[in-house]
């Protein structure tokens, strides 16, 4: 006899939006759901699997036995199957067995819509709850400020598991992260935090980004509701939370969501479309309804459910191309012949729509490697509809030229200027990532080339290019204080560095520019146009100087900015202002506090009436070596 009772969450209309692909809250009734049915407390499950003969429910509760349990099969020819197990609580560890009509095959799957997960490398869902008194109301009502386009935004990316490690190698838990985390983010000044995937991952070397478990914050470093409050934690501070999101592929695990029900129920069917070469992982089947639905569900809860302030979705480049990593013969054009990924395109435009119809106070933000155009444009424009895209062509240029020898750089310089002619053409983030520090490629601080003392210099330079140019910030954990070794996923930063003054100083330099930052509206009230920034001299090779002008919505806010590229001191140096009165030094990376040599420019500078640079007027500086020097303009 089958002790499952029928029951519903379902109205016909629910399953006519799941159909059409136009369900959005899916997390509200797929999945394991603590209900009382007719005086009696129980669990209603709920999980979609059209290719299914059976479907059971096996846990801890009737000893993983396949068939005592069986869920019924809606009507409706949705594919979902349901039932109201009685007298199970939270705290139940469940899987679904599925039998398939195709070849009779057996599938043993955790919950696509689990709230919780076993412990890895424990595979089976969890029976939880979201129940939890959230703080953060003064922040979720404010956040439009924190997270507008014309507010400064400088985001500290975090990978929880290596952060910082308590003794013998322990993850912190979402509890000590609720502390130590917060407090080192307020103190250094960063706006919001992007954590790298923390949905339920199995394989720790993945970093995250192959997830079993996509409603499921990860066990591994506590439950649900302490994820809940290290994010209630950040907003009582005043800091927003970034979540990792990965629309673009899965693991084939086999607890997974690979071949779920004996069918290619969630990757593409297709191999040249539903197979990832690079990643050896699966790709969602963009065209199909139910899919859609369950990723755009899935985006929908974290903001929901986890009052997250962002989404930074990964991996976009390899989900809008065809191509992307395939050789020829391995990939088939769209209907117009080209190697766009029309169906991906489509989706990703209608996440956008969705989540800022729903969401218009946060941001979605693309990780897209290439030259793909309107990323960051409305989708009413013809764009995709992100708030913002990273500046990879920025980043690798900067890079670049930061590791050549100061001496040949009068040689390159185009490889900074060059980021300004398309710079507005999307709402760029400058990103120093993760990504640039794994794999062989060195830290930020071994990058730079010369003895320790032009490697901190020229880091400093770095960063205050970084602050100073247009575009929002963000800056991979460890980058800030100069960590020296490649980041390592399987311990904790090198805190010890900053008994040290040099990597001290770093880390005080990240803190003032991140206050420069905030308090300067020249810096970020137009950071996304052009009439946020001018050029005074981009072509002085020669001595390896760029001056600009950062403006904002008032004029006399404006500042200038004078990067100085090699460790020669430039005295008398002269660059064009665009009016009478004085400059006044504000910001210098040349500090002593910061290591520097302390070279400044101590007196309000007079602007004189002599000609130079195109302009009518002119000062002359001291430019300190390796530097970038901020002036107000008055």
């Amino acid at each position: 006899m089958n002790k499952v009772i029928a029951h519903s969450l379902f109205t016909d209309f629910d399953i006519e939006l799941f159909k059409a692909g136009k369900h959005f809250r899916l997390y509200e009734k797929l999945g394991a759901h603590l209900i009382e049915l007719d005086g009696v407390k129980g669990v209603y499950f709920a999980v979609w699997a059209p290719t299914a003969s059976s479907v059971s429910v096996v846990g801890d509760f009737n000893y993983w036995t396949q068939d005592e349990h069986l869920l019924q099969v809606r009507w409706d020819s949705s594919g979902i199957w349901e039932g109201f197990i009685p007298n199970i609580d939270k705290g139940t560890l469940y899987k679904y067995k599925i039998k398939s009509h195709i070849d009779g095959t057996i599938t043993e799957k955790a919950d696509p819509f689990a709230l919780y997960c076993e412990k890895p490398p424990h595979t089976a869902s969890v029976v939880w709850d979201l129940s939890y008194d959230w703080k953060d109301e003064g922040w979720m009502q404010k956040r439009k400020n924190h997270n507008s386009l014309d507010k400064p935004y400088s985001v500290y990316e975090v990978h929880l598991g290596s952060w910082k490690r308590a003794d013998h190698n322990r993850f912190l838990t979402y509890l000590e992260l609720a502390d130590d985390l917060v407090s080192y983010v307020k103190e250094t000044g960063f706006t919001h935090v992007e954590f790298m995937p923390i949905m339920e991952y199995p394989y720790d070397p993945s970093w995250g980004y192959q997830l079993t478990g996509y409603f499921a914050p990860t066990s591994r470093f506590g439950k649900p509701q302490d994820f809940m409050v290290l994010v209630d934690k950040l907003h009582q501070a005043g800091i927003g939370v970034i979540l990792d999101w990965v629309p673009s592929h899965f693991p084939d695990d086999a607890h997974g969501l690979g071949f779920f029900d004996g069918s290619h129920l969630y990757e593409h069917p297709d191999r040249r479309k539903g197979y990832h070469p690079d990643w050896k992982s699966l790709v969602f089947n963009y065209g199909r309804n139910e899919v859609r639905a369950f990723l755009i569900s899935n985006a929908v809860f974290w903001l929901q459910n986890y009052h997250a302030d962002g989404l930074r979705v990964d991996a976009v480049a390899s989900m809008l191309y065809l191509d992307y990593s395939r050789k020829d013969g391995e990939w088939e054009p769209n209907i117009f012949g080209g190697r766009e990924n029309l169906e991906t395109i489509s989706f990703l435009k209608e996440f956008n729509e969705v989540i800022y119809a729903n969401f218009p106070d946060v941001q979605t933000i693309a990780e897209e490697s290439t030259s793909f155009s309107m990323v960051s444009r409305p989708t009413s424009a013809g764009g995709l509809g992100f708030g913002m895209k990273w500046m990879m062509g920025w980043m690798h240029d900067t890079l670049k030229y930061f590791q050549r020898e100061t001496v040949y750089r009068k040689y390159h310089q185009n490889e900074l200027s060059f980021a300004m002619t398309y710079a507005f053409t999307e709402n760029f983030m400058l990103p120093f990532s993760h990504d640039e520090v794994v794999y062989g490629k060195k830290s930020l601080i071994y990058k730079m080339p010369g003895d320790d003392w032009q490697r901190f210099a020229n880091l400093r330079l770095l960063y205050g290019y970084m602050f100073t140019h247009p575009g929002t910030k963000l800056l991979f954990m460890g980058a800030e204080f100069g960590q020296t070794s490649e980041w390592n996923f399987e311990q904790s930063l090198d805190w010890h560095l900053l008994q040290y003054n040099f990597h001290n100083g770093i880390q005080k330099l990240i803190t003032d520019l991140n206050q420069l930052y905030k308090s300067q509206p020249s810096l970020y009230e137009k950071q996304f146009i052009n009439e946020g920034f001018e050029w005074i001299n981009y072509s002085d090779h020669q001595n390896a100087v760029l001056s600009y002008i950062r403006k904002g919505n008032e004029e006399e806010e404006s500042l200038v900015v004078v990067c100085n590229f090699t460790q020669v001191v430039r005295e008398n140096y002269r660059i064009g202002v665009p009016k009478k009165g004085v400059l006044k030094e504000i910001f210098n990376t040349d500090n002593l506090k910061y290591g520097g040599s302390g070279v400044e420019n101590h007196d309000k500078l007079k602007i004189q009436e002599i000609s130079y640079d195109g302009r009518n007027y002119s000062v002359e500086l001291i430019l300190p070596p390796l530097s970038v020097t901020v002036y107000s303009l008055t």
